[in-house]
Protein backbone atom coordinates (compact mmCIF):
# COMPACT_ATOMS: atom_id res chain seq x y z
CA UNK A 1 0.00 0.00 0.00
CA UNK A 2 1.38 3.26 -0.84
CA UNK A 3 1.09 6.64 1.02
CA UNK A 4 -1.41 9.55 -1.06
CA UNK A 5 0.74 11.83 0.28
CA UNK A 6 2.96 11.17 -2.60
CA UNK A 7 0.34 11.46 -4.79
CA UNK A 8 -0.73 7.40 -5.29
CA UNK A 9 -3.89 5.74 -4.43
CA UNK A 10 -5.46 3.91 -1.73
CA UNK A 11 -7.24 0.89 -2.78
CA UNK A 12 -10.36 2.23 -1.15
CA UNK A 13 -10.72 5.85 -3.07
CA UNK A 14 -13.08 5.05 -4.83
CA UNK A 15 -16.33 6.49 -6.06
CA UNK A 16 -19.41 4.40 -4.99
CA UNK A 17 -23.09 4.80 -4.48
CA UNK A 18 -24.29 4.25 -0.93
CA UNK A 19 -27.60 2.48 0.50
CA UNK A 20 -30.19 4.59 -0.20
CA UNK A 21 -28.58 6.05 -3.74
CA UNK A 22 -28.73 2.26 -4.67
CA UNK A 23 -32.64 1.48 -3.16
CA UNK A 24 -33.41 4.40 -5.60
CA UNK A 25 -31.63 3.35 -8.90
CA UNK A 26 -32.78 -0.40 -8.44
CA UNK A 27 -36.45 0.91 -7.74
CA UNK A 28 -36.75 2.57 -11.04
CA UNK A 29 -34.57 -0.61 -12.98
CA UNK A 30 -37.30 -3.16 -11.05
CA UNK A 31 -39.74 -0.97 -12.86
CA UNK A 32 -38.28 -1.33 -16.11
CA UNK A 33 -37.61 -4.75 -15.92
CA UNK A 34 -41.17 -5.58 -15.20
CA UNK A 35 -42.20 -3.50 -18.11
CA UNK A 36 -39.62 -5.62 -20.58
CA UNK A 37 -37.56 -2.47 -21.31
CA UNK A 38 -34.28 -3.50 -19.63
CA UNK A 39 -32.82 -7.17 -18.79
CA UNK A 40 -29.46 -6.53 -17.31
CA UNK A 41 -26.96 -4.21 -15.41
CA UNK A 42 -23.47 -3.35 -13.96
CA UNK A 43 -21.57 -1.35 -11.74
CA UNK A 44 -18.07 0.10 -12.29
CA UNK A 45 -16.30 1.88 -9.20
CA UNK A 46 -13.76 4.41 -9.88
CA UNK A 47 -11.53 7.46 -8.57
CA UNK A 48 -13.62 9.95 -10.18
CA UNK A 49 -16.99 8.41 -10.74
CA UNK A 50 -19.46 5.55 -9.93
CA UNK A 51 -21.70 4.33 -13.36
CA UNK A 52 -24.63 2.15 -13.14
CA UNK A 53 -25.44 0.96 -16.52
CA UNK A 54 -28.16 -0.50 -17.99
CA UNK A 55 -29.21 -2.88 -21.08
CA UNK A 56 -31.86 -4.55 -23.21
CA UNK A 57 -29.10 -7.25 -23.86
CA UNK A 58 -26.34 -8.44 -21.78
CA UNK A 59 -23.45 -8.39 -24.98
CA UNK A 60 -24.55 -4.79 -26.18
CA UNK A 61 -23.70 -1.68 -25.19
CA UNK A 62 -25.82 0.64 -22.19
CA UNK A 63 -29.20 1.95 -22.94
CA UNK A 64 -28.40 4.36 -20.01
CA UNK A 65 -25.89 4.94 -17.78
CA UNK A 66 -26.17 6.51 -14.28
CA UNK A 67 -23.37 8.01 -12.98
CA UNK A 68 -22.45 9.99 -9.66
CA UNK A 69 -19.23 12.39 -9.57
CA UNK A 70 -18.72 13.71 -6.06
CA UNK A 71 -16.60 16.41 -7.69
CA UNK A 72 -19.84 17.86 -9.75
CA UNK A 73 -21.52 18.30 -6.36
CA UNK A 74 -20.98 22.07 -5.99
CA UNK A 75 -21.11 22.91 -10.31
CA UNK A 76 -24.21 21.51 -11.96
CA UNK A 77 -24.64 18.39 -9.66
CA UNK A 78 -23.24 15.14 -9.14
CA UNK A 79 -26.03 12.73 -10.40
CA UNK A 80 -26.17 12.42 -14.18
CA UNK A 81 -28.36 10.06 -16.99
CA UNK A 82 -26.17 9.57 -19.91
CA UNK A 83 -27.97 8.23 -23.01
CA UNK A 84 -26.66 5.45 -25.33
CA UNK A 85 -25.05 8.18 -27.80
CA UNK A 86 -23.52 9.65 -24.70
CA UNK A 87 -25.48 12.97 -24.67
CA UNK A 88 -26.63 13.99 -20.91
CA UNK A 89 -30.11 13.56 -20.20
CA UNK A 90 -30.35 15.00 -16.84
CA UNK A 91 -28.10 16.51 -14.45
CA UNK A 92 -28.89 17.84 -10.87
CA UNK A 93 -27.92 17.66 -6.86
CA UNK A 94 -30.92 15.18 -6.06
CA UNK A 95 -30.64 11.44 -7.18
CA UNK A 96 -34.54 10.88 -7.46
CA UNK A 97 -35.53 13.84 -9.64
CA UNK A 98 -32.76 12.90 -11.74
CA UNK A 99 -33.98 9.65 -11.91
CA UNK A 100 -36.96 11.17 -13.24
CA UNK A 101 -36.30 10.79 -16.60
CA UNK A 102 -35.82 7.67 -17.07
CA UNK A 103 -39.12 7.11 -15.54
CA UNK A 104 -40.67 9.13 -18.64
CA UNK A 105 -40.26 6.27 -20.97
CA UNK A 106 -42.59 3.87 -19.09
CA UNK A 107 -45.34 6.33 -19.76
CA UNK A 108 -47.02 5.56 -23.10
CA UNK A 109 -50.07 6.66 -24.82
CA UNK A 110 -52.92 4.30 -24.47
CA UNK A 111 -54.15 3.31 -27.76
Amino acid sequence: MMNAAFGTSQPNDRVAFDRSELGLILSVYGRMVAAGEWRDYGMSFLREVAVFSVFRRAAEHPLYSIEKRPKMRNAQGQYSVIGMDGRILKRGHDLANVLRVLEKKLIRPVD
